[in-house]
């Protein structure tokens, strides 16, 4: 006889949400009532204080995440007739971002433990025509790739990271963003950090940062504050309307302002789950390197998942499955390739309810709802 779910419990029916400190209002009120709500001095001081947190020299803020890997791409020199190697197993503005370009995505596999990619997918993956890679910070785990780096500098191969998770977590000892490569971020509204929208690039060179600013504002050279100040400008090149309003960046100094507040409560979160999840059987943990992540989420990797999942789903617990692999998606087709790793996981890839407002008892009570949902899928015995 199958046993029922416990009724619904609030707090816990979303997957992500934001969390909000409640000086963002004030911020948001500031800005309206200046009469400067494109990018601006608001947007400038965002800039800054981001450079200061992640111990960078500068940071091109931008209007999301996709639009973060776009323009990094672009300011690598990736383009048409081009490869950017990407794992599957991400969101699609990852692939694209690179189709975007008028470039190609190599789609490779991952590690089943971490569910990010490796030096030896890559070095198989590495043609005359790459000019890419793109590694997924999954969960907010670096993926700093010792063994090939020198190998993709000898090759002239840039480095463009997905951290659209990873937000504050590090690498060898510096935070993500700081450690040499064109790093993006997304601050989209359950990102670690939330703008409501917004995405930052963190430039390699000043040239780049200036081909970054450019690129975000159609192409004009002067910004905004020096366009109001003369009769003409210049466009030098093809550019984008992708640059952070200063509504956005309002938010985002607010929510940087209290990150340790957020980081703590991340941390402490993966952690219960993972301390309730340990007696549970048929739970795998993915390992995001907790002791050096600020997590985005939670995930384990379940037999019977889509069963699981919709149980769930059905008691009113907010499960996802990040992701649906890129290589099986009709839109990228043409470049499907077998990863079976890749596919194996996506097969048994389920992500807890995991944001800053919820608490032990929450944990407690989705941990006791997945174990009783793998009760319920396992086969009994006849008798």
């Amino acid at each position: 006889m199958t046993s029922t779910l416990s009724p619904p419990r609030a707090g816990v029916e979303a997957n992500a949400r934001p969390y909000l400190h409640g000086p963002e209002t004030d911020a948001l009120t500031a800005v309206l009532l200046s009469g400067q709500y494109t990018h601006g001095p608001e947007t400038e001081a965002f800039e800054t204080e981001l450079a200061a947190f992640l111990g960078v020299p500068d940071v091109v803020c931008v209007a999301t995440g996709t639009a973060a890997l776009h323009l990094g791409l672009l300011a690598a020199g990736v383009g048409p007739g081009h490869e950017v190697i990407v794992p599957s197993l991400t969101f699609a503005a990852s692939v694209q971002a690179i189709r975007a370009t008028g470039a190609t995505p190599r789609f490779v596999d991952i590690d089943p433990a971490t569910l990010c990619i490796r030096d030896d997918h890559i070095r198989a993956a590495l043609t005359p025509a790459t000019k890419a890679v793109m590694p997924v910070l999954y969960g907010g785990r670096a993926v700093p790739l010792p063994g090939i780096r020198a190998e993709l500098d000898r090759r002239d191969v840039a480095v463009v990271e997905d951290a659209a998770h990873a937000f504050g977590s590090r690498q060898d000892g510096v935070r993500v963003g700081a450690a040499g490569a064109l790093t993006c971020f997304s601050f989209d509204p359950i990102k670690n950090i939330t703008c409501g929208d917004g995405g930052a690039v963190i430039p390699r060179t000043p040239a780049e940062a200036d081909q970054l600013r450019t690129l975000r504002l159609l192409g004009i050279t002067a910004t905004p504050s020096d366009r109001a100040t003369v009769t003409t400008y210049i466009v030098e090149g093809p550019g984008f309307r992708t640059h952070l309003s200063a509504l956005n960046a309002a938010v985002g100094r607010v929510q940087l302002a209290h990150f340790a507040e957020i980081a703590k409560r991340r941390i402490g979160l993966w952690h219960a789950y993972n301390d309730a999840l340990a007696g549970v059987g048929g739970v795998t943990v993915v390992d995001v390197d907790i002791l050096n992540t600020v997590p985005f989420h939670f995930v384990v990797q379940i037999p019977d998942r889509d069963r699981v999942f919709h149980r769930l789903r059905a008691a009113g617990i907010g499960v996802g499955a990040p992701y649906p692999p890129n290589h099986l998606q009709p839109a990228f087709t043409p470049w499907r390739t077998p990863l079976p790793a890749t596919e194996q996981a996506a097969a048994r890839i389920l992500s807890l309810p995991f944001h800053p407002a919820l608490t032990p008892g929450d944990v407690q009570h989705v941990t006791d709802l997945l174990d009783q949902a793998l009760t319920d899928a396992r086969p009994r015995a006849d008798g």
